[in-house]
């Protein structure tokens, strides 16, 4: 089926996305999945992860994504992210500064009061952001 889809990717601060797109691709909590006009209607969680998605022109775009819910329908895709961030604005330095600190909270977490579960996804999250940024632009 030929044809482009509606994708909005909104974070509770602002749009991310707002676009037509010939493909959306997300990290369901089940899985990766994909969603091409005439889609079958579907709500999901999102898992912490990379996105992407081929404008309408056929250029690829990654998107980062941290948690939510992606419903999908016939003509539209909606990403209801607790936070996003498209390639272009991912700072590099600063994600490789977070994955620093997340490494040495979790080497401290045997001998030290530390939240190993929050250490372990502040690294899940900086690391996704390091692969996306360094993916060729």
């Amino acid at each position: 089926m030929a044809g482009n889809i509606k994708l909005e990717v909104v974070t509770p601060e602002k749009y991310v996305v707002d676009e037509e797109v010939q493909i959306a691709v997300a990290p369901g909590s089940l899985g990766e999945f994909g969603v091409l006009i005439g889609h079958t209607p579907f709500l999901t969680t999102l898992r912490t992860g990379a996105m992407h998605y081929t404008d309408a022109k056929g250029a690829e775009r990654f998107i980062f994504v941290s948690g939510g819910f992606a419903e999908a329908l016939p003509d539209k895709v909606t990403v209801l992210a607790e936070s996003a961030e498209r390639r272009k604005d991912i700072d590099l330095e600063r994600a490789k500064a977070a994955m620093e600190r997340a490494e040495e909270r979790l080497a401290k977490s045997q001998s030290e009061d530390i939240d190993f579960n929050r250490a372990r996804a502040a690294l899940e999250r900086a690391l996704h952001r390091i692969r996306i940024a360094e993916t060729s632009r």
